[in-house]
């Protein structure tokens, strides 16, 4: 039994503070003037009485009522029903304000200045009846503050006092579930009050029907859609009430889900600043003070009396996945307008309209059928990690949106990383609780779907059933009962000479509250009392389950089907690479790598190869190892960092599995050839496959007689395809995602959890230290293989790779990193000692992203802070000893024998085009056009590994499908330099068919509908790069158009003398260079000759320059060269001339 009401609260006009009629709001009386000890008085309850502010008034109001809601610290709700109405005040002539007295608090919040007053006059002040209470009875806040101003105002018989106590001391209200409750203030009154069936399904009269009247259905869905994503919702009205009820009808929508953000839907008006808030919201404010608030650039505004909603345009609100949003307009037409969907028939049968609130249950079903549907299969996407002391339980988001086939979708993504969907995990994840009608609707709603598919008129059918099971939790009991609710004389409040509301005695009140305290605990212990003892809680059970979520994806899209022979050539030839047949290997190689686009086949892989896993290693010789890590890699490529469907967590065992051996004592393992793959640098992904397999050991905890060999795991943490027997691809009903017979992990923990009361208190703690020490142990092993994926093989040409990179000022990494990771991550590097600069500067972004990972999982895992910072201690060190053991590693790989490349296709030049660079090793990659590149079964063209080459006149690709057995045809593509419009850098995945990851590419895009998008090999350096896009941009824009291909491709061009010469004395070290000649001339000291001198030759009128080492020219060629008179010039240059002519001679 809880209290119907908390607090009584009598707040009026503070006439000491007034200025120009404008003051604030008083607490005049509160009851009990002590706290109770559950729960505390709410600050702040003036602000909320009068939300336009406290001003007196010149005419009388109608009294009003309306309800705001106020949230405590512990973001509990606290209902606050105000009735206000106004008294008759004398007010005394007043001075004139000053002119620079400050500007009162009334005009800031909105309020218009009254005129100042200057003789005696009456004026209406203000007050206001408040109940607090933490339960949603707005009917019967409304009928009991009627009552006590009914009293006051007619001058009934009953005190206030007396009415006052027992509403707070007397009305007791049975919890969900329990029985009608009828009851009297002492007015004369019969009131009565029918709690829910369910404490988790919101009650909404006809709130919601009336929104939809409001609104409409398109925008409503709007409202619910932007609620649903995180947006900010202002709904503005000029009646308090409408505020409250469509702002409590939108969050009921919600349901199952509770709106955890900002909630006010009553906002006063000296409290608008709390817009501009970043954190979602839904606040109401009244119509007049929209023209005070601040520019409104991110929120959504809903106009109640106008019907009508306004998005700005920096706001995106993603619309719900098909077919979900059709299935659920349709359905709200049919309930909205039934006559609509008959108006076309020539005999109409008349439709009979919905009560308003059957009309409001149906429109809620519709949404609740549609959370149904939207979120099958949820409860396999659940990961155990604690059992005991308390259930942990989280959400494998990427699985989820992997099977369901939402990737792509923006409002699912959004919906569940909301912070109300983490709430809606942690109290629906569990599987032993209470259920509910959600938990009902979510196992068969995907039936109803199906019958409907094939009669539509059961729509309407299932749709009216369910909000009968909605009524019916909301009201129960079908009993008649007639109210009888004293109300006030009509017009009572235009009386003039009106009583003022009377100070209450407090010990009166107080005594009576006490009175009815003690009577209802005598009554509860009585007959009375065992009436709400047979009220029992909704028992605990078994959730259910729900079909399983492999069953709700239709795959039908899929180009390459998972059949069982390309799952027979994928067995086959893993067979064959662990067999050593190289060979055999090779050939089914491309088949296998086009089969592997497919995720059903990815697993199956991931299946096949934990099948030659001897114990905790498999060592490999060499081209062993090299197929491996390229099936590995290639079933990697076709993942997002995601990791969606779980490829990457099934490889993780298997990187550190297989290996090969270097040299005596040095070992390689696979995971050093598949760390370039963006997967391994989200930290989502590492918590989830950590989950997982914290999930396996829990089950294996409480289920040890099923023990897998080297299981793996899939994206929803069942094990699939069986490790002993029936591995066949071929066989009739196998599934890569096949589950065994062992129990569901949430099926034990529903047993554990039930019998939990039969346990002692020794064995709940040998249970939780055993869970924890599970917990601990998977953090280590996973800090561990997150250094593994993390640090890169060569430490040393990374490192310098990523600042190259970094300079470029092209980087888009987005991770973010914690300071307070950061700080713990020094201080624990100085504490390790090791306090190398390698180590610092390589291995320290390893460390902090691991030291993240662990503070996010064992927080989240119970784990103890002994263990947490036992794990800090040891991550720098694990690093530092992984970069020691890899710079082994990486010395002897790179003594292995590089990769055969092919020989380089040499193009067909045209008549007058020469090659100006010498051939540069690059792959040309697919741009996008699907013609012939395998994608509709034709033979797989691109990649193709070639060269690429510049001349004077084109950009040529030529090489070969890096597919052999795809085509034996040469690939060529070029285009002229001179329609060259875009060049863009571009990163490269790892591609299929090659031994190698690519680093760097280029895209090159011309005016002819040609593009060129290349990777370069491995083995061109990035100065080699950077040489080849400065030719291209000095090609294509040449100094003069008569060095454009078609002006000299046939013929030479005279040079001209501007572009050739250099202006005399044009540079710093020329004009030093002569200075210094004629100083030493002047000196007498002898200049040493030029070796290296230009020259011009006339051949046939035409001029030709060429630099280089030439031998001195004969004479009379001499006299003619530009440029050398200075040198020539002097003693020195009439003994040169001298000794030629003299040559000449002989």
């Amino acid at each position: 039994m809880s209290r119907l009401a908390d607090y009584f609260v009598v707040v009026g006009y503070n006439h000491e503070k007034d200025k120009q009629g404008v003051s604030c709001g008083k607490i005049l009386q509160r009851f009990p003037v002590t706290d109770w000890d559950d729960t505390a008085f709410i600050d702040g309850i003036e602000l909320f009485c009068q939300p336009q502010g406290w001003a007196l008034s010149t005419e009388r109001l109608e009294p009003r009522f309306f309800v705001s809601v106020l949230t405590d610290v512990d973001a509990e709700r606290h209902y606050c029903a105000c009735l206000t109405f106004n008294e008759t005040v004398t007010i005394q002539p007043s001075k004139p304000v000053d002119e620079e007295e400050e500007t009162f608090s009334g005009e800031r919040n909105g309020l218009q200045r009254l005129p100042t007053i200057t003789h005696h006059s009456v004026m209406y002040a203000p007050k206001a009846l408040v109940l607090v209470s933490r339960l949603d009875y707005f009917v019967t806040f409304r009928n009991c503050l009627g009552i006590l101003y009914a009293v006051y105002m007619d001058s009934l018989g009953p005190e206030l006092e007396a009415l006052v106590g027992n509403i707070l001391g007397c009305v007791q209200v049975p919890p969900p579930g329990g029985p009608q409750v009828r009851f009297s203030i002492g007015a004369g009154d019969r009131q009565a009050l029918q709690p829910p069936l369910s404490p988790s399904i919101p009650t909404t009269g006809v709130a919601v029907a009336q929104l939809f009247g409001q609104l409409g259905i398109k925008n409503v869905m709007t409202l619910f859609c932007a609620a649903m994503t995180e947006h900010k919702i202002l709904v503005h009205s000029t009646a308090y009430s409408r505020l409250t009820e469509a702002c409590h009808a939108l969050t009921s929508l919600m349901y199952p889900f509770k709106y955890s953000y900002v909630y006010i839907p009553v906002l006063p008006s000296s409290l608008l600043e709390v817009v501009t808030t970043p954190t979602p919201f839904i606040m109401g404010a009244h119509s007049s003070v929209l023209h005070g608030m601040p520019d409104l650039m991110d929120v959504i505004v809903a106009d109640l009396d106008g019907g009508c909603v306004s998005v700005p345009e920096s706001c995106m609100i993603p619309q719900l996945p098909e077919p979900v949003r059709s299935l659920a307009l349709h359905s709200l037409s049919q309930v909205l307008h039934p006559e609509l969907h008959r108006s076309d028939f020539a005999f109409p049968t008349p439709v009979r309209p919905s009560a308003p609130m059957i009309l409001d249950k149906e429109i809620r079903a519709v949404f609740l059928r549609m959370f149904g549907q939207l979120l099958q299969g949820y409860r396999n996407c659940l990961t155990l990690i604690r059992i005991h002391p308390t259930p942990v339980i989280t959400f494998h988001k990427a699985s989820f949106l992997g099977q369901r086939g939402m990737v792509d979708c923006s409002f699912t993504a959004r919906l569940l990383d909301c912070m109300f969907f983490t709430s809606f995990i942690a109290e629906r994840g569990p599987p032993w609780r209470p259920c509910d009608i959600f938990d009902e609707v979510y196992c068969g709603v995907n039936e109803m779907v199906r019958q409907e598919t094939a009669d539509r008129s059961l729509t309407v059918t299932h749709v009216q059933e369910l909000a009968q099971n909605l009524y019916n939790n909301e009201i129960p009991s079908q009993q008649p009962y007639v109210e009888k609710i004293p109300r006030p004389t009509e017009g009572s409040f235009r009386r003039i000479h009106q009583p003022v509301f009377p100070t209450l005695n407090v010990h009166a009140v107080q005594q009576v509250i006490e009175e009815g305290r003690s009577k209802t605990n005598l009554k509860q212990s009585h007959a009375s009392g065992e009436r709400l003892a047979a009220i029992k809680p909704q028992p605990n059970r078994i959730v259910p389950m729900g079909p399983h979520i492999s069953t709700l994806q239709q795959d039908g899209r899929q180009i390459v089907n998972n059949s069982a022979r390309r799952l027979e050539v994928l067995r086959n030839c893993v067979s064959c690479i662990f067999e050593s047949k190289i060979s055999d290997a090779r050939k089914s190689f491309p088949a296998v790598l086009r089969a592997l686009k497919n995720k059903s086949a990815r697993l199956a892989l991931c299946h096949e190869l934990s099948q030659h896993v001897i114990g905790n290693k498999a060592i490999l010789d060499n081209e062993q190892f090299e197929l491996v890590v390229r099936l590995m890699n290639c079933a990697l490529q076709d993942d997002s960092t995601m990791d969606e469907h779980g490829v990457a967590a099934a490889i993780l065992p298997l990187a550190t599995a297989f290996c090969r051996r270097l040299c005596t004592g040095v070992i390689q393992f696979a995971y050093t050839c598949i760390q370039e793959h963006t997967v391994w640098g989200n930290l989502q992904f590492w918590e989830a496959a950590y989950y997982q397999d914290v999930q396996r050991d829990v089950q294996r905890l409480y289920a040890p007689r099923h023990e897998g060999r080297y299981g793996v795991i899939d994206a929803t943490g069942s094990q699939f395809g069986s490790l002993e027997g029936d591995r066949d691809p071929g066989a009739p009903g196998w599934r890569p995602d096949r589950k065994t017979a062992e129990p569901a992990v949430l099926e034990l923990a529903a047993d554990q959890l039930r019998m939990r009361s039969q346990l002692e208190e020794a064995k709940l703690q040998e249970l939780s230290s055993t869970e924890e020490s599970t917990v601990y142990s998977q953090a280590i092993h996973y800090a561990n293989r997150i250094v593994y994926l993390r640090v890169p093989l060569d430490v040393v040409s990374h490192r310098q790779r990523m600042n190259n990179y970094n300079e470029r000022g092209e980087s888009n990494s987005n991770s973010v990193t914690n300071s307070v990771a950061d700080a713990e991550t020094d201080s624990l590097t100085a504490e390790s000692g090791f306090e190398d600069q390698e180590v610092t500067s390589a291995g320290v972004e390893v460390t902090r992203f691991v030291s993240r990972f662990v503070d996010k999982v064992c927080t989240e895992g119970h784990v103890t802070q002994e263990h947490i910072r036992q794990l800090h201690q040891m991550v720098p060190g694990v690093v530092a000893m992984h970069i020691e053991t890899l710079e082994a590693v990486s010395k002897e790989s790179k003594r292995l024998p590089s990769t055969k490349k092919p020989k380089i296709l040499m193009p067909s030049l045209l008549p007058g085009e020469e090659l100006l660079l010498e051939a540069v090793r690059s792959y040309l990659l697919p741009d996008g056009r699907e013609e012939m590149t395998g994608a509709l079964g034709g033979p797989a063209f691109l990649p193709a590994e070639g060269a690429f080459f510049i001349t004077n006149y084109r950009l040529i690709f030529k090489g070969a499908p890096c597919d052999a057995f795809a085509s034996e045809l040469a690939i060529v593509r070029s285009l002229p330099i001179s329609s060259l419009t875009k060049e863009k850098r571009i990163s490269v995945q790892y591609l299929p068919h090659l031994d190698q990851w690519l680093q760097e590419g280029l895209q090159l895009r011309s005016n002819t509908f040609q593009l060129i998008k290349l990777a370069f090999d491995e083995e061109v350096t990035a100065e080699s790069i950077e040489r080849l896009k400065k030719l291209i941009q000095r090609l294509r824009a040449p100094p003069s158009i008569a060095e454009l291909f078609a002006f000299r491709g046939q013929h030479f061009v005279a040079a001209s003398a501007g572009s050739k010469d250099k202006q005399k004395n044009a540079t710093l070290r020329g004009f030093a260079k002569k200075t210094l000649l004629r100083t030493a001339r002047k000196a007498g000291l002898k200049t040493k000759a030029s070796k290296r001198q230009k020259y011009v030759l006339s051949v046939d009128g035409r001029a030709m320059t060429s630099p280089g080492r030439m031998s001195l020219p004969p004479a009379d060629s001499l006299e003619y060269l530009p440029g050398h008179e200075d040198e020539l010039s002097g003693k020195r240059g009439a003994e040169v001339r001298s000794a030629m002519k003299g040559r000449q001679r002989e």
